[in-house]
């Protein structure tokens, strides 16, 4: 291996530490038969990632008891067939002293799901016992003397009639005041956050790939609302805060129950790769911990499950339906987007390989123009040399990135940038 150049030691001496991500959740989801046991997977996530939280699709004991004395969170989830017996609160009652009181506290279970996008995908029974069994479970805690769990529901946005712009949004007409006020009404009263699974990946067109995805764009401008939108994430959270918000409730936390990406797909689905996937999930990482919010929720930190922790080989419907997840069964990641213990210290803003001279000398360009000292890179400088349009643009692709606040999408430079967790001292010189 070859000595680091010169612009790589000048910028390894500029780098700052920045604050790692303080608590990012995922999704465990089992609909496989090649994944490793519970404990194997609960000790992986103590032991190997920044991940601190997890949540689960159903009541698996064996999960549950696997994340026992690990310190994780752990979110689990009542089936959606079973809710409407627990409407009835002796019931609530016994569910609570055999599935919760044998497992708490030494397993951390901070919510109860009650059921999964049951507006979404349950009967009309569900839909009405939904909101009477969230109340009974919640009851059925407290009086066990556990009441700090708390009872949330995740919704899939099919809640919302319509969502852009987000100041037009609102809850469909029928659930919003029959199912979703009385439901945002227990949630301010339990202080309980109202969960929703917002996915950029389900509004994704050719037409805005760039808006789904992170990258620089125009961005979406609400007229009525005043703001400017630069990303699909932003505007769905938005558009639900605002439904929240016309039903009088906008002082109730939201929680982001699902958000992913899937890095393989069908044939023709040209949006499904390992480089989206890892770009997407890299911000939707850096949103979580960053606490710079959207444009309606200014510095708001919303609990985040990323979905999701494995591929699961087993799903129905496309291939990208089996390719969510961060991490393959044996453990090995997917892709890298510094949730691995060790590599979250520092990050760097490097060319693509495959980014040309042009495209880079263009970057050059771009970062000069736009307040960023150039001095190192001209004759005479400290990162000169090595003379290549490869080395100066690498040296100030990263300065920008650095002074923009390590900001992803300050190394998008139109697609030839990318965020490493792997120190470029230990890469090769070109």
């Amino acid at each position: 291996m070859e000595m680091p150049s010169p612009y790589l030691i000048f910028l390894l001496l500029l780098l700052h530490q920045f604050t790692a991500v303080s608590s990012i959740g995922v999704n465990y989801g089992t609909i496989a038969n090649n994944l490793p046991p519970p404990a194997q997977v609960a000790q992986f996530i103590k032991d190997k990632t920044i991940i601190d939280r997890v949540k689960i699709f159903d009541m698996n004991p064996d999960i549950i008891r696997g994340f026992a004395n690990t310190g994780i969170l752990l979110s689990v989830t009542v089936p959606n067939g079973d809710i409407a017996a627990l409407a009835n609160r002796r019931a609530a009652r016994r569910w609570v002293t055999s599935n919760i009181k044998p497992f708490y506290p030494q397993t951390k279970i901070n919510h109860i799901l009650v059921g999964n996008e049951v507006l979404h995908w349950g009967d009309q029974n569900m839909i009405t016992n939904l909101v009477p069994a969230m109340r009974a479970i919640h009851n059925a805690l407290k009086r066990a003397g556990v009441g700090e769990i708390k009872v949330t529901t995740p919704h899939s946005l099919i809640i919302l009639e319509r969502s852009n712009p987000p100041s037009s949004a609102q809850f469909r007409t029928g659930w919003d005041q029959n199912i979703l006020a009385p439901m945002l009404l227990f949630h301010r009263q339990s202080k309980s956050p109202f969960m929703v699974n917002p996915y950029p990946y389900f509004s994704w067109t050719p037409q805005n790939d760039r808006f789904t995805l992170f990258h620089r764009n125009h961005g979406i401008h609400d007229g009525p609302g005043g703001k400017v939108y630069t990303n699909m994430y932003d505007l769905l959270l938005d558009a639900v805060f605002t439904s929240m918000w016309k039903l009088g409730f906008p002082d109730v936390e939201i929680a982001v129950g699902e958000v992913g990406w899937p890095s393989a797909g069908d044939p023709g689905m040209t949006q499904t790769t390992v480089d989206n996937a890892r770009w997407h999930n890299l911000n939707i990482l850096k949103k979580a911990g960053s606490g710079v919010g959207t444009p309606l929720m200014p510095g708001h930190r919303f609990e985040t499950f990323i979905f999701a922790l494995f591929n699961e080989n087993l799903k129905s419907g496309s291939i990208a339906e089996r390719n969510f997840g961060l991490f393959r069964p044996d453990f090995s990641p997917v892709y890298d987007i510094g949730i691995m213990r060790g590599q979250t210290g520092k990050q760097w803003c490097v060319p693509k390989a495959e980014a040309g001279n042009a495209a880079l000398q263009s970057n050059i360009d771009y970062v000069c123009n736009n307040g960023i000292n150039c001095g190192p890179i001209r004759e005479g400088g400290p990162c000169f040399d090595p003379n290549t349009v490869r080395s100066h643009a690498a040296y100030l692709m990263n300065f920008y990135y650095q002074a923009k606040g390590y900001q992803s999408y300050n190394c998008d430079f139109s697609g030839t940038g990318v965020v490493t967790f792997s120190d470029p001292s230990k890469l090769d010189s070109h």
